[in-house]
């Protein structure tokens, strides 16, 4: 975890002189002794992660506080704009201190507050998301969704473990199992699960913003770790599922972790080897039985990209170490992922996946946006909007220019690598199942693959720009430094790079505040069926656990019992269509509509 210590030179890693002992005696620490506390290796990420946690669940917290009607559009907008205030309160004096640290005092000091800074905005950034969500679900125990659907699905599988029954199909159980763990825990009354799904929805909606900004600062500092983990976790996390695209979100980091270590296994001891594989086996063990889908898509171009990164001509030392550090890694992934690899080599060929909707409908190659299910009045004819170039919008044009700076410049890093591989096997696949889709009358997830390959893409943007800035001040010190001038002595000053670095991180911020507002008003109730809003006003149409309608319930009358089931699989029912009016069945699917 090198970037997650020391930076620069001087900056707040860097060893301290000993710490003097005061006149007087005393324990009060110098500036000095503050130093050498902070050189520590593990109090600066401890703090990171502290602050970046206790950001993102107390503003959470705090949004339990705002008071609105969410079913009426007036209390949301009432809402959506406490949370902006509640946003601005506590991130202007973060801004503040870092502007101030920037333009005064020393630049170690500016370093640690950047590095806390920008932990702490990560946190707020999913932290609106979640307090959005809180609102949403105003005066209602039950979580987006309600009882239909996905949720419908997950609670049904929590009733499952709750009575005893094993794993459901070929399902990821670690997310189920816990909801009904903690509706056992927390409620232990009819619709607990219901009740549980709400409170991780919340949670892990509030803590993916840290997760994504923890997971990249293991391989960049803070402000790139910050310009992928905030917009990549406003743009595709989804409460109504926040473990899908949360795992996503931290997989990508861990996989180029996980080869970077590969490259250096060679020069350590073999103990030390076996023992790093084991811990990254365990977490891609755990993250499998979150959610699988990602692997599926991740691992064709990282297989590749593993061959061609391993050390074959290294020596017989250099390829033992590097082989026990796989096979360690891989090992002790496939025992904790057994239960749910056993059930997908034992069910997968006998659960096809035939849900059509409008995103199979576009297109295959626009991969630039997402259109859920619940598309309101979008239509594959007219989704997505035609862009000025072949197609391609100015903003498509920008991220693909970008992309290209990375692959340029930077094919080097290991991320680079890490992430063209996984674009380009994730880009395989999807034409793979989209292809086969007529024949097969399956769609095969394909459309997830949007998700990860425009990952891919901010992710290869973001380290062009850095290359670029990389390479830009490297160019600068060899070129334009005066003759005879110091070694100390810098083109571009230590002191304004960190100043134009705290005016970005600023934009980052405003980028976060207009980005959360925007994906939490996507969720607030709405009665449309075709809106995403449906999933909140769904949880306020049943009734609580003492058989009572929800406080803000439309229909105080006529709220919906709780239904508790077990999970049972689905008969196969054939290719069917979604979002599609039933006049165009035979154009679009060759069928007739079956209503």
């Amino acid at each position: 975890m090198t970037h997650l210590a020391p930076e620069e030179a001087g900056g707040a890693g860097a060893p301290a002189p000993r710490p003097a002992a005061t006149a007087e005696g005393k324990s009060r620490l110098s500036p000095s002794r503050s130093r050498a506390w902070l050189s520590r290796r593990w109090v600066l990420p401890l703090a990171e992660v502290v602050v970046s946690l206790v950001a993102a669940l107390g503003f959470t917290l705090l949004s339990t506080h705002i008071s609105v009607n969410p079913l009426i559009r007036i209390g949301q907008v009432s809402g959506l704009a406490k949370l902006q205030q509640y946003a601005a309160v506590l991130g202007l004096p973060l801004l503040a201190l870092l502007l101030y640290t920037a333009y005064r005092g020393p630049l170690h000091r500016h370093q640690v507050a950047k590095r806390l800074v920008c932990s702490a905005l990560a946190g707020l950034a999913t932290g609106v998301l979640a307090g959005g969500v809180v609102v949403a679900l105003r005066g209602t125990p039950w979580g987006l969704g309600g009882q239909e659907g996905d949720p419908s699905a997950l609670i049904e599988m929590a009733n499952s473990f709750l009575h005893g029954e094993s794993m459901s199909g070929i399902y990821p159980p670690l997310f189920p199992g816990l909801m009904a763990v903690w509706a056992k825990i927390r409620y232990d009354v009819p619709g607990g699960p219901g009740f549980a799904l709400k409170d991780f929805q919340i949670f892990f909606t509030a803590i993916a913003g840290p997760l994504t900004y923890l997971a990249w600062r293991l391989l960049l500092r803070p402000f790139w770790a910050l310009l992928i983990a905030v917009p990549s976790a406003l743009l595709f996390m989804d409460p109504i599922r926040p473990y899908s695209h949360g795992s996503m979100l931290v997989l990508l980091p861990l996989l180029g972790y996980c080869l970077r270590e590969m490259r250096r296994s060679g020069e350590r001891p073999l103990r030390q080897n076996l023992l790093r594989g084991a811990v990254l086996g365990l977490v891609f063990g755990l993250v499998f039985l979150w959610y699988s889908g990602w692997y599926v898509w991740a691992a064709p171009g990282v297989f590749v990209l593993a061959l061609c990164l391993f050390p074959w001509r290294g020596g017989k030392t250099v390829v033992k170490r590097t082989g026990a550090f796989i096979s360690v890694t891989l090992l002790t992934a496939g025992v904790v992922g057994a239960p749910l690899i056993y059930q997908m080599a034992r069910l997968g060929s006998q659960t096809p996946d035939r849900y059509a909707f409008l995103a199979t409908y576009v297109d295959p190659t626009y991969v630039l946006g997402w259109v859920s299910d619940r598309s309101g009045k979008l239509e594959y004819q007219t989704w997505p909007v035609a862009g000025e170039m072949a197609g391609q919008s100015g903003f498509a044009l920008l991220l693909l220019f970008a992309v290209g700076l990375g692959i340029g410049l930077a094919l080097r890093n290991i991320m680079v690598l890490t992430a063209a591989a996984t674009l380009a096997g994730a880009w395989l696949a999807r034409f793979w199942f989209a292809s086969h889709m007529a024949h097969d009358k399956a769609v095969q997830l394909y459309p997830r693959t949007t998700w990860i390959i425009m990952y891919c893409l901010m992710i290869l943007a973001v380290l062009g720009m850095m290359a670029v800035v990389d390479r830009g001040s490297g160019w600068a010190e060899r070129t334009l430094r005066p003759s005879g001038a110091a070694p100390a002595a810098r083109v571009v000053p230590r002191r304004v790079v960190a100043q134009l670095a705290a005016g970005m991180v600023c934009a980052i911020a405003l980028f976060a505040t207009m980005g959360a507002s925007w994906s939490v008003n996507r969720y607030m109730p709405q009665a449309d069926t075709m809106s995403m809003g449906i999933d909140a006003w769904r949880a306020h149409t049943i009734k609580k656990s003492d058989g009572t309608c929800p406080r803000f319930a439309p229909d105080k009358k006529n709220c919906a019992d709780i239904v508790t089931k077990d999970w049972r699989e689905r008969p196969d029912k054939g290719f069917w269509c979604s979002g599609i009016e039933p006049s165009e069945w035979p154009f679009v699917c060759g069928r007739k509509a079956p209503y």
